[in-house]
């Protein structure tokens, strides 16, 4: 196993928690109704494209015209996206921390559209701690695309087996693995911590 120079980052759901069903859970109280919005109009499909760089003005109209009813709650979804960011996991910020002061290089690369993530950066302090954040929507590229990986390692002068990526969604960890990175799934903090044990990066 080649020796760990690199960490590279997730952020949403390892770092900064996120829920959308959080402003929903209001405007739509009934519960089934609700989980039928975000499957079927609102889906993560739908708000991965402006992960990848779509306007919100260009996304909402698109839904607009397929479910004209749904018009109020479908804008809700970017109008109240800050209720969707219940803050930092300040357990994972603190894992960030300690590798940074191990003298790790620490990097992120992030699904993110670019409007929203600019609210992320002036809210959560430890995102001015890495040397660079790849974000999504400001590259036009999203995980678990091939691309975006070999964007965010040239760009930041990574040598794939000597860098770990953390990440919860499976496809993407699967992603990296295929370009030569080492990679980790986020399933807890716990498990993060076991993970950086069995690699020799914590006691």
């Amino acid at each position: 196993m080649t020796k760990i120079r690199h960490v590279v980052f997730d952020l949403g759901q390892v770092l900064v928690a996120y829920d959308a069903e959080r402003p929903f859970r209001r405007l739509i109280p009934d519960a089934a109704e609700r989980k039928r919005f975000l499957v079927e109009v609102c889906t993560h499909e739908w708000n991965l494209e402006q992960d990848r760089g779509r306007s919100w003005s260009e996304a909402e109209a698109l839904l607009i015209a397929q479910h004209p009813e749904k018009a109020d709650l479908i804008r809700a979804f970017r109008a109240h996206w800050w209720e969707m960011i219940p803050g930092a996991i300040a357990d994972n910020v603190a894992i960030l921390a300690d590798l940074i002061r191990r003298g790790y290089d620490v990097t992120a690369l992030t699904n993110w559209a670019p409007d929203t993530f600019a609210l992320a950066e002036a809210e959560f302090p430890f995102l001015k701690t890495f040397r660079g954040i790849t974000v999504s929507g400001r590259v036009g590229l999203i995980k678990p695309e091939p691309g975006i990986y070999l964007l965010h390692a040239k760009t930041f002068g990574l040598e794939p087996a000597a860098t770990l990526f953390i990440d919860d969604n499976p496809a993407n960890v699967a992603a990296a693995r295929a370009l030569g990175w080492q990679a980790v799934q986020y399933v807890s903090t716990d498990g993060l911590k076991d993970e950086l044990r069995r690699y020799g990066m914590l006691a």
